[in-house]
């Protein structure tokens, strides 16, 4: 029979025991900014091993970046219809819905022109994932070029299975060296700080649904037969200068940006009559930012410190012009924002650039909503980037093009009849697989009691069948689900995203009979209830 000085004793040892075994087996310790990843310069002798598994020829060690050794490529089709890759693979499951700076020293000699932007060159990390492949790069130069720093920001998903490292030439032929390949933390997951959930959800506006579309220029009738003869009850105003995501405003003036957005202002200002005829709120969106975007679609503001000033200095100017205008609705503050993998001298990202906007904006006008998109690209996985707001009057979107391989087939390439639903890159496409890509944008909505606002959601018209049908008939039942306004990409915009043409792409004239897609819509604009200005 123990004595209780050894019972004593004997729990006392145990709890030391796990103790000590807690700190042995104790998680990780918790990814900070700037912590590294990966690594590789080629220096090792196995590093050709390493890369070229499958002893693929055209891959070789060459002279590197002020060093001996670098990855050389070479594809030798002159046709540019292959792909010469080597492939590292990562254990990143560590760093989920963190984002990644990856770097490396890349030098090309006569690649041909890619088939398309986001083909040539090759420094990417492929992420395998429930929903299918996410392929993380920036679009590389082509042509010859000496030893170029080339970066890019990759987002690493929640639901992240596996990742390679993926060095090369693809579709295009020449020849390209990689050197210094480095992977770092540059933003872990964001942190909720001084945000109280409301206990009454902020719209900005008494209406049981914000149903209507993205326009360009419409003319006055066109105002009137959306709001009268289909019904609908706001538009997604966006001022695009000349082209997306390219623009005049690329160059960097100024002094012609803001000759530019002065007039568009102006054109506002005459159609606000017409528009309150209609029944049509408005949401003013700025399509385009100062400064433009790069080769790579990266919003130059983020570069730029002038760029950042000009963009408060311009919301304030609209804050001040339609304080007090019912037929506003709200400001969507940018459009698709796209950091760059680094920050210019004195400027903000663009979570820091949204907040400060939002605050100058809500200190001259209390009542309109604010409505932010998050970083990169306003896509619905990336909500995860953006804090809740701690100011008051703050909506969020997002824009719905997944699968971007079904929605934009032949718009950028030669992909077509790609079906929904249907099964795409592996992935069976239905409503509830677009459920699940929305998944992140409804636990954001639950968790801090906010609005949200799909400003995009498309098919291109010459998706196969009834396809395109299918897919915005889904979507729109999951929006009207969910509580969600929404705004059709695009009435009487370009003829791709056009309800009112047929599927034939050849044809541009509009079709002389409904199509089931503007039925579709018009049904759903007859359940709006019509704003009182």
């Amino acid at each position: 029979m123990k004595t209780n000085s050894e019972n004593i004793f004997g729990r006392g040892i145990s709890l030391i025991l796990i103790l000590v075994a807690t700190c042995l087996f104790a998680a990780e310790p918790a990814v900070k900014t700037g912590d590294l990843v990966f690594q590789y310069d080629f220096e090792s002798p196995d590093a050709i091993d390493v890369w070229n598994k499958g002893k693929n020829p055209s891959i070789t060690i060459d002279a590197g970046f002020n060093s001996a050794h670098a990855l050389k490529v070479v594809s030798p089709d002159k046709n540019g219809s292959s792909n010469v890759v080597a492939r590292y693979r990562l254990d990143l499951k560590k760093y989920k819905d963190c984002t990644l700076l990856c770097s490396a020293m890349i030098k090309a000699q006569d690649v041909s022109k890619p088939p398309n932007p986001w083909n040539g060159v090759k420094f990417m990390l492929v992420v395998d994932t429930p929903s299918g492949k996410k392929y993380l790069h920036r679009n590389a130069p082509m042509g010859s070029f000496d030893w170029e720093a080339y970066k890019f920001l990759a987002q690493i998903p929640q639901d992240i299975q596996d990742a390679e490292l993926v060095l090369g030439l693809e579709l295009t032929s020449g020849v390209a060296w990689f050197d210094n390949i480095k992977i770092q933390v540059r933003r872990t997951p964001v942190q909720v700080v001084d945000y109280k959930a409301p206990a009454t959800m902020y719209k900005g506006h008494d209406l049981p649904r914000l149903r209507g579309a993205m326009i360009g220029r419409l003319n006055e009738q066109d105002f009137i037969e959306f709001g009268n003869e289909w019904k609908a009850n706001h538009v997604r105003w966006q001022l695009t200068w000349n082209g997306f995501p390219h623009s005049p405003a690329d160059n960097g003036d100024l002094a012609a940006y803001d000759k530019w957005l002065s007039g568009e202002l102006d054109r506002i200002d005459r159609m606000l009559p017409v528009c309150e005829k209609a029944g049509l709120m408005i949401v003013i969106d700025l399509h385009t930012p100062p400064g433009g975007r790069n080769k790579s679609a990266e919003c130059n503001i983020f570069y730029e410190k002038r760029f950042q000033d000009n963009f408060i200095k311009w919301w304030e100017h609209i804050a001040r012009r339609y304080k007090g205008k019912k037929i506003v609705w709200g400001y969507d503050l940018m459009n698709e924002p796209l950091c760059g993998a680094e920050l210019g001298d004195g400027c903000l990202d663009w979570n820091e650039l949204a907040l400060e906007t939002a605050k100058r904006i809500r200190a001259i006008d209390p009542d309109h909503a604010i409505i932010i998109e998050p970083e990169p690209w306003a896509d619905p996985a990336s909500i995860k980037n953006l804090p809740p707001f701690p100011i008051p009057g703050v909506v969020y979107s997002v824009h719905m093009y997944k699968p971007h391989k079904f929605t934009h087939q032949g718009v950028y390439d030669n992909n077509s009849g790609i079906e929904y639903p249907g099964v795409i890159d592996g992935i069976y496409w239905d409503k509830a697989q677009l459920k699940k890509e929305l998944q992140p944008v409804l636990e954001f909505q639950k968790k801090f009691n906010v609005h949200i606002y799909i400003g995009e959601f498309s098919a291109i018209r010459w998706a196969p069948g009834k396809s395109a049908y299918n897919y915005l008939s889904d979507l729109i039942d999951i929006f009207e689900e969910y509580g969600w306004d929404w705004a059709y990409h695009a009435f009487r915009e370009w003829d791709g995203w056009s309800v009112e043409h047929g599927p034939d792409k050849k044809v541009r004239t509009k079709s002389p009979v409904p199509t089931d897609r503007e039925l579709l819509l018009k049904s759903w604009y007859s359940k709006n209830r019509k704003p009182v200005f």
